[in-house]
């Protein structure tokens, strides 16, 4: 897949399908899209390009806004790629980029700029200065672009919408579970292991401290999980808290993984952490001791929750 940080593009690339949105999550609603996408190539001999935004728009005019991410764009990009995206226009977005006029973006960056073929876009998609693009005046110049517009309506489980806010809002109540069908794959965070305050070492449990950078803060406590180190394919079997720990006074959300059978060096590499199965919620024990045997008691429900994760 080609990544472009711009709409100038080489001509090569014109006259493609085009699918614009965060795809934060790129779970099982994106996926149907990419596949009708793949249709339509397939029917005009074409390339599926992407056009996303970093950051988000949302977080960029919310600067508070920082546990938000269900994804990085490393792992967004995979994702791409297994969908057989083509290529990907990575558009920083700014000050300046949010002041362009809705009119202004259809007709002088994806009329004249890429020269789209087919649109594809969610039906409350917003866009230009103020939001005040919308899917009616992506419309109104279809023809004047000539670009064919789609809107497929949004995939459902049951009567609920699959949408990356719903993945987000069950990973914040600890339904991991159902966070993990809706991605079709498990929810995964990546990030360098840190230099932490060794307290789990000197409890007889040594953890890896991982930057969880603008994640989602899913729900605090233990969890089983897999992972894979970036110079090394294979998954590592553990066990994770996601938290404050409060039993040691900690009021910096941390995510640490003790990784079981595994005693090398890892400091400033880079882990990916697959979340598995949500053991239970974090709480404060009165002693030492006690969270002690509690983490014993956790290792064990993780080891047998992830023999069926071979």
């Amino acid at each position: 897949m080609k990544i472009f940080k711009g709409f100038n593009i080489p001509r090569s690339y014109y006259n493609s399908i085009i699918l614009i949105g965060n795809f934060d999550g790129v779970h099982l609603g994106h996926q149907k899209l990419f596949k009708k996408a793949r249709e339509y190539k397939k029917k005009f001999k074409c390339k599926i390009g992407v056009i996303t935004f970093n950051p988000m728009p949302k977080m960029f005019f919310n600067k508070n806004l920082k546990h938000f991410k269900l994804m990085n764009l490393d792992q967004k990009i995979h994702q791409f790629e297994k969908q057989k995206v083509d290529f990907l226009i990575n558009q920083k977005f700014s000050k300046n980029f949010s002041k362009i006029k809705a009119e202004s973006f259809i007709k002088n960056y994806l009329s004249t700029k890429i020269k789209a073929k087919v649109l594809f876009v969610s039906n409350n998609f917003r866009f230009g200065n103020k939001r005040q693009g919308d899917t009616r005046l992506l419309k109104s110049y279809e023809k004047i672009c000539n670009y064919k517009l789609i809107i497929p309506p949004p995939l459902k489980k049951g009567n609920k919408i699959i949408s990356s806010t719903k993945i987000r809002k069950l990973l914040l109540n600890g339904d991991l579970n159902k966070a993990n069908r809706y991605l079709s794959r498990h929810w995964e965070i990546e990030g360098k292991v840190e230099k932490g305050r060794k307290v789990g070492g000197k409890i007889g449990f040594a953890t890896c401290n991982i930057d969880i950078g603008n994640y989602i803060i899913a729900k605090p406590g233990v969890y089983s999980v897999k992972v894979r180190l970036d110079l090394n394919k294979k998954n590592i079997n553990g066990i994770a808290n996601l938290g404050f720990r409060p039993t040691f006074n900690q009021n910096k959300i941390l995510l640490e993984v003790n990784l079981f059978n595994f005693n090398r060096n890892i400091y400033n590499k880079k882990l990916a952490v697959k979340f598995i199965k949500f053991i239970r919620s974090e709480k404060k024990f009165k002693s030492v001791k006690q969270l002690t045997n509690q983490i014993k008691k956790d290792i064990e429900i993780a080891k047998n929750s992830l023999k069926n994760h071979e």
